[in-house]
């Protein structure tokens, strides 16, 4: 049989400001896919946050990109957004929620999407991961240790079945191309397109010998779709695990260090990334609180959660980051947000212009009166005594 696993993502409003996703927002939900599942229409689901933002995991034999998967989810954060969010006042109430009618599919109206249809194994163990504050991109360097960094995954040296290697989809957002890189024949291209994290984004990763599908990413970017700042894109990804695959330690190893990525304070500062433990887990609702974003917003954080897949039903969650073994990389990772903030609004700490062309930024700048040069250096004295 084959299963999809489907995320759906979503920031339909914080509690306070940007600081978290509010708990009832998370048990309507829930609610919502119970009803599903009882009519058959999902085998199986768990709702976790990240930040402010909700995540909805559905396992079903329905395919990528249905419109009965898709329109559920739509419809639980449209429902989610009228009946809590704006009644409780959530800050940025059903931002992430671009267009007013859905048209069959969520990609390009808001929500991040990460899909997977699989032919299970004999154990099927999966991570998932969601990030807040931060973009896309963020998960490139990660995914790249993951499936092409030796020193990270062992099994790449001493597992038969992954020394091959991997293949590596990745999209220009900006011009919508497509590039298929293999792993490690052409790691140093994979190098100069990943490292422009905010244009060119790893979404799908293939074992290289039988196109087993091995990870996919959330892509979409809200400033491409909107056309101005309305948050930063916040991925999502689910990652297979073992059996020629990187093993779930290998896939955490990735996260050991806290790179920088772009996010942060009003989607325009960089910071490192942060693995965090979840603040709940809510077996019998079915529901994981995750981390709060707090200092400057922040900093950018991930949380993995595993489980065990078996005939399309999750096994757990289980919160990976909760471990003393990541104590010390939090805090390198609050040792670089307190070095990067002494910078303020200067860059690297801030985004560069590019970066910086869909948040509010230009506002200010339009605001401010300018001379040509020539002009101004014919009677230098004369625009000093009229400025003010």
């Amino acid at each position: 049989m084959k299963v999809t696993i489907s995320i759906i993502k979503a920031d339909i409003g914080g509690c306070p400001g940007h600081a978290w996703a509010h708990p009832k927002a998370l048990e309507f939900a829930a609610e919502r896919l119970a009803e599903a599942q009882k009519k058959g229409l999902i085998i199986d689901y768990y709702v976790y946050s990240c930040g402010d933002d909700i995540s909805l995991l559905m396992t079903h034999t329905k395919g990528e990109n249905n419109p009965e998967i898709h329109g559920l989810a739509w419809n639980i954060f449209k429902e989610a957004t009228e009946n809590i969010a704006k009644k409780l006042k959530l800050y940025g109430a059903g931002q992430d929620l671009l267009k007013e009618t859905f048209s069959g599919n969520v990609r390009g109206m808001g929500p991040q999407v990460a899909e997977m249809e699989i032919e299970e194994r004999p154990s099927e163990p999966i991570v998932v991961i969601a990030a807040d504050k931060t973009e896309p991109g963020a998960f490139n360097l990660p995914l790249f240790k993951m499936f092409a960094d030796p020193f990270t995954t062992a099994g790449l040296v001493i597992d038969p079945e992954m020394h091959a290697g991997f293949k590596f989809e990745i999209i220009d957002v900006y011009e919508g191309r497509v590039y298929i890189l293999d792993a490690p024949e052409r790691i140093y291209d994979i190098m100069a397109l990943i490292g422009t994290p905010g244009r060119y984004i790893i979404r799908r990763i293939y074992r290289k010998e039988d196109l087993l599908p091995a990870s996919v990413i959330s892509v979409e970017r809200l400033n491409l779709i909107a056309g101005k700042y309305v948050g930063k894109d916040d991925p999502v990804g689910i990652i297979r695990a073992q059996h020629g695959l990187p093993a779930v330690g290998e896939i955490l190893e990735a996260f050991a260090y806290p790179h920088m990525v772009s996010g942060w304070m009003r989607g325009s500062h960089s910071g490192p990334l942060m693995p965090a433990k979840m603040t709940a887990i809510i077996p019998e609702k079915k529901i994981a609180l995750g981390p709060k974003m707090t200092r400057f917003d922040g900093p950018p954080k991930v949380i993995a959660l595993g489980f065990q897949l078996h005939d399309g039903y999750l096994e757990g969650p289980v919160d990976l980051f909760d471990d003393p073994a990541f104590d010390y990389v939090r805090l390198i990772a609050s040792f670089v947000a307190d070095y990067i903030r002494k910078m303020g609004p200067i860059m690297p700490h801030r985004l560069p212009p590019e970066e910086m062309e869909y948040t509010t930024l230009p506002k200010v700048l339009a605001s401010l009166k300018y001379i040509p040069v020539e002009e101004y250096e014919k009677d230098r004295y004369k625009y000093l005594k009229e400025s003010s």
